[in-house]
Parts: structure tokens; sequence; C-alpha cells
């Protein structure tokens, strides 16, 4: 049943992956390419996973999984949030600082020595395996990440609330209305709390269904949000002369 769900979520993952990447390479929108990113991050997680649940656990593959799924997905994942809510140029220097945190979180996860040799088909802990560096990446990467996306989320519903626009002056070009914005980062947000949220089932399914569990519903629920956010809304034919007249 882990590996079933595992090949899921990998399966999923691609899925969605691919089409974030078509809707960039046609529309060629920052906060689409980065979700593509993070969802490519995601399958990378999934699939160490996949092969963990059919082959067994080694070092290289728990290294892989380590750093698509534990440092890196979520903060290209929040990357996006920030294109739709604070606008291009914030998002581009943002997104610089987070190339320059994934070369170095690849370098050290990769190659960081271990305190353990892992094995078995059970999921290891990065405690158990690693000492400091790779876990403090782990949860600055994650943690700070998944603070940008739900406070996104909440800042645009206040924003919204108090009539304005829930994004900064020309974002919502990138968007479809404002209530889709909103609706949009809260699906996002409600997919990073369900992903977090492998902990909690961890110990009613044991970690390796809570990880395989968490990661397909959460992929689903995060592209739904992406989905949602980034639909372009149709204008009517009149309004589209009337604007060129």
């Amino acid at each position: 049943m882990n590996a079933a769900l595992a090949v899921a979520a990998t399966v999923v993952a691609v899925g969605f992956a691919l089409s974030t990447l078509d809707r960039w390479l046609r529309r060629r929108r920052p906060h689409d390419l980065a979700w593509s990113v993070s969802l490519a991050l995601f399958a990378v997680g999934a699939g160490a996973l996949w092969w963990a649940e059919t082959a067994g656990w080694s070092l290289a593959t728990f290294r892989l999984f380590y750093l698509a799924g534990a440092v890196l997905n979520v903060p290209w994942l929040a990357l996006g949030t920030v294109y739709l809510l604070a606008g291009r140029g914030i998002g581009d220097r943002v997104r610089w600082w987070l190339v320059l945190f994934s070369g170095f979180s690849a370098g050290v996860v990769l190659f960081a020595p271990t305190r353990a040799g892992v094995a078995g088909m059970e999921l290891p802990t990065g405690k158990d395996v690693f000492g400091v560096a790779p876990r403090v990446l782990a949860a600055v990467g994650s943690g700070i990440a998944a603070i940008v996306i739900i406070a996104g989320a909440l800042w645009s519903v206040y924003r919204l609330a108090r009539r304005r626009e829930p994004a900064v002056s020309g974002v919502r070009r990138s968007a479809s209305s404002p209530g889709q914005l909103v609706v949009g980062n809260l699906l996002i947000a409600a997919g990073t709390l369900v992903l977090s949220a492998s902990g909690t089932l961890a110990g009613r399914l044991g970690k390796d269904r809570a990880f395989s569990v968490t990661l397909l519903i959460g992929i689903v629920v995060l592209f739904a949000g992406f989905l949602v956010a980034s639909t372009m809304r149709r204008q009517p034919l009149v309004e589209l002369r009337q604007r060129a007249a």
C-alpha cells in the first residue's frame, strides 16, 4: 500500500508539473515557473519514496528524498506566492536568493557526513542520519516558506475583506480576479498544512504511510490552488473592443 501511494503521488506530481510548465511556456508568467520547479521537486521526493518502498532505503535515496522533499520544495512553492502577491520585481529578487539557497543546500545535503548508515524498509529521520547543518536547512527552508505561504493567504483575505486588491498594484493582471486569487492562495496554504500533517498522522499510520498519504493529498490541493489563482478570466468581446477604441 505504501508503494502504491508513493507511485500515485509521483505520477500526480509529474503530471501537474508538466501542466504548470506548459502554462509557463505559453504565458511566461513567473509564478507558473516557480510552481513547476516546486512540483518537479515534489515528484523527485515522491519518486525517491517510491523507490525506497520497493527496494529499501539507501543513503543516496534518503539524501535525494531529504533535499527535494524536506528542504527545497516548499521554498519554491512560496516563491509562486511572492510573485502573485508582491509582483515581479520583488519576486525576481527573492528568486535569485532562492537559487543560491538551493545550490548551497544541495551541496550540504548531498555531501554531509552521516551519523549512521541507512538501510531497510522503514523511513529514517533526519536527526538519526544527519548532523546539524542539513536539519537547520530543512527547518529554515520549509519553516520560513510555510510562514510566507500562510501569511500571504491571510493577508490577501484581509485585503479583500477591506475591499482592496489582494495583491499589490499591477499584479492582478497575472491572476483571474481578486476573489479567485484569495481562494487560490487559501488552497495553497491548505495544501502546505496537509503536507506538514505527516508528523501528526505518523503515530496512527506509520511514518511511510503518513508521508505517502499527505504527499498525495497535499499535491492535489496545491494544484487546485494553482488553477484557481492563475486561471485567466476571459473578457467579453464587447469590453475588449471598448478598450481597443
